[in-house]
């Protein structure tokens, strides 16, 4: 019995089920209230925007919108869900049966996946109805806001690397299916690999793993460990050496699996030092060819770091998942322009408290490069504009009169971030605190 309960409950957090409920009670209560007051059909424009980077970040990275997609078509309200909010007053009768018929039907923009934006940027542009469009506040936000910081962070964190492989093995520091998302805005932003199953079997991620400290302690020593790691997997495996005397770990491994050993693992202690002991170790055993890669609590600050050391790839986890410090992209959803009436033509809008201003009316963006192809700033217009010779558009059509265009695959994406990343100024690599690449400018009509 207890089986076939968890069964049940797990078929409902998978892929396929409705994601309507994914939402704020307060996106109900706005509802509510415009289908009472007869404004909810009253055409809407709402952006996806930063107001700033966090922690003075000098760019930010657009990931997410291909997972908000799929969550947009599966956006329905089914029977027992409006039963559950028409029962708890949620919802009156109206607004549950107007619920009951929903359908996204209006047009959605945005950045591209891999792109970088910047603050002010319209990163996603939803047109609509109010009613239609002000449900997906929440749903866009909480997909967007996770997957924009853990892209950001796992792009520092790909440039402190250089050409060195980073792997992405952060599964066991977050919520279940955050990794999955982790593991993909990851691979956008440069990572080689992760070692969450789910993230390659849902969007081809390529994974990869090596052994725990528990498989080492199983075993009666560690060259047992070792022996039986290499029977099953074969000499170009990787060896964790450090659960006990990292030295006569290494030679132990060297002499199990000989000169072709595929590499050792290091997981604790002055990672720089450890490593350069390692490889003079290695290189003195004839195992020149047998990778050193290093692993524990790494963020892009501790990557950096090692630049000089013999390392040949890295392993990242808690900082990863958490966007190195940064958890939300700090993104925000605004209506910022709407109709007068049901007919009438979009008029600007915008908020005016202190501290959280936005600028009204429906944007277009463009990048502007030099004879070099480097970006000098980003144009933000009210107008679709006309770009020059060497202007790039950034908004590309998502949603199509409620019909989800075809989506790329995942690897545009990360050959996308990697071409953006060379566009832009080479401060923008700098890890340091400052101001964003390049300014964004509003240009009023």
């Amino acid at each position: 019995m207890a089986c076939g309960s968890f069964a049940i409950v797990d078929n409902r957090s998978r892929a396929g089920t409705s994601t309507a409920l994914l939402t704020d009670h307060y996106e109900l209560t706005m509802l509510r209230a415009a289908l009472a007051a007869g404004t909810a059909d009253r055409r809407a424009v709402f952006e996806v925007f930063a107001r700033r980077l966090p922690h003075a970040r000098r760019y930010g990275v657009v990931a997410g919108t291909g997972r908000f997609l799929d969550a947009l078509e599966r956006f329905r309200f089914d029977p027992d869900d409006l039963e559950h909010l028409y029962r708890t007053g949620v919802v009156d009768e109206r607004t549950r049966d107007w619920l009951a018929e929903y359908r996204f039907r209006g047009n959605v923009w945005g950045y591209a996946e891999g792109d970088c934006y910047f603050p002010g940027s319209p990163i996603l542009v939803v047109e609509s109805t109010f009613g239609e469009a002000v449900l997906l506040e929440t749903l866009a936000l909480s997909i967007l806001n996770h997957d924009c910081a853990i892209a950001t962070a796992a792009s520092r964190m790909a440039l402190a690397a250089g050409s060195r492989p980073i792997i992405e093995m952060g599964s066991r520091r977050t919520h279940e299916e955050a990794a999955v998302a982790a593991a993909r805005a990851a691979y956008i932003a440069g990572f080689g690999s992760t070692s969450n199953l789910a993230a390659g079997r849902r969007y081809g991620v390529p994974t990869s793993g090596t052994a725990a400290h528990a498989f080492t302690l199983l075993h009666d020593s560690e060259r047992s460990a070792f022996a039986a790691q290499l029977d099953a997997l074969g000499p170009e495996t990787t060896l964790l050496v450090d659960t006990y005397d990292v030295p006569r770990a290494v030679r132990t491994a060297v002499e199990l699996a000989g000169p072709k050993l595929g590499a050792v693992r290091i997981d604790s202690g002055d990672l720089a030092t450890v490593a350069g002991e390692v490889r003079e170790l290695l290189d003195s055993l004839d195992a020149e060819k047998t990778r050193v890669v290093v692993t524990g609590d790494l963020d892009e600050f501790a990557i950096a770091g090692l630049a000089v050391a013999p390392v040949d790839g890295y392993g990242v986890g808690t900082a990863l998942v958490t966007g190195s410090g940064a958890p939300t992209a700090s993104l925000v959803y605004k209506l910022v322009a709407r109709a007068e009436n049901d007919g009438g033509a979009l008029r600007p809008v915008a908020k005016r408290s202190v501290g959280k201003p936005s600028k009204g009316g429906r944007k277009w963006a463009v990048r502007h490069r030099d004879a070099r192809g480097i970006a000098e700033y980003e144009s933000v217009t009210l107008s679709d504009p006309a770009p020059g010779p060497r202007d790039r558009p950034l908004l590309v059509p998502l949603v199509q009169e409620g019909e989800i265009l075809p989506q790329e695959p995942l690897v545009t994406a990360r050959d996308r971030h990697t071409s953006v990343i060379q566009e832009l100024p080479s401060m923008a690599r700098q890890l340091s605190r400052g101001d964003p690449a390049i300014p964004t400018i509003f240009e009023e009509p």
